[in-house]
């Protein structure tokens, strides 16, 4: 089958966005591999250099320094708050499409923070977030900021709870957790309501996250995917498959897209 050009399909995807009154994104580790943030996947993903294992429950209840370890090498050190990945030129025009009205809610799977801290607010973080540690004996939450980190927050493994002195756990999903239950309805929401769905730089292969797209499908949305490459909603899922990476294509389709005045 013929592949439709990315000039095609960005024209496509533009027209069909100026229609849309109920527009969602979906994003995965594509969007911000642009800012250096490695994917956990593929060539060069995290799991060739980490045991998954270190992001299970049980190994992180039963040895946390050792899960620590790991995790403040892989993310910590690439942290938004950490100095070396910025949200890219994809991060901030999601961002203003917010602030602007076009875009009603992002949904991510990433927990690298960049959505947030490229502006976005209207936004379920499915999987948390490396922004901060959770105590799960006492609930208490403590920001993993630059200042924090360079005073030493991670110096010690595990970090621990200045109220009862727990390991701290990142505020973000291991294996053998269940979805934030807050994060879980709006993304399921918003699938419901979405008339339009950009699904950009994810797989399709971590569930219950890769439902989101397809029940919005489901209930009427048109599905614009944006990915390089092929992937689990290229076939079946998608409409519209821009193949070019999330910086490009979103750069094209907002030059395309008409402000109102």
């Amino acid at each position: 089958m013929r592949l439709e050009s990315p000039e095609s399909s960005v024209s496509r995807a533009a027209a069909i966005l100026r229609d849309s009154r109920r527009l969602m994104a979906f994003t995965g580790a594509g969007i911000s591999a642009e800012s250096g943030v490695p994917t956990f996947r593929g060539a060069g993903g995290l799991w060739e250099r980490m045991d998954p294992g270190l992001l299970e429950i049980g190994r992180f209840d039963a040895d946390p320094g050792a899960s620590w370890a790991a995790i403040r090498e892989l993310f910590y050190a690439a942290a938004p708050d950490g100095g070396r990945a910025s949200p890219n030129a994809a991060h901030r025009i999601l961002a203003r499409w917010e602030a602007e009205g076009l875009l009603s809610f992002l949904v991510t799977q990433n927990i690298d923070g960049l959505h947030s801290a490229a502006g976005s607010r209207r936004l379920a973080e499915f999987h948390g977030s490396i922004r901060e540690l959770l105590c799960r004996r006492c609930g208490g939450r403590v920001q993993a900021t630059s200042e924090a980190l360079d005073a030493g927050l991670l110096d010690s493994l595990p970090p621990r709870c200045p109220s009862c002195g727990e390991a701290l756990k990142p505020d973000f999903v291991f294996f053998g957790e269940g979805i934030p239950q807050a994060a879980y309805s709006a993304a399921m929401d918003a699938a419901e309501m979405a008339d339009a769905c950009l699904v950009i730089g994810s797989t399709g292969v971590v569930y219950p996250a890769a439902q989101i797209p397809i029940l919005a499908k489901r209930a009427g949305a048109v599905v614009i995917e944006i990915d390089p490459g092929d992937t689990e909603f290229s076939v079946g899922a998608s409409d519209i498959h821009i193949r070019l990476g999330a910086s490009e294509a979103l750069t094209r389709l907002d030059a395309l897209i008409a402000r109102p005045k």
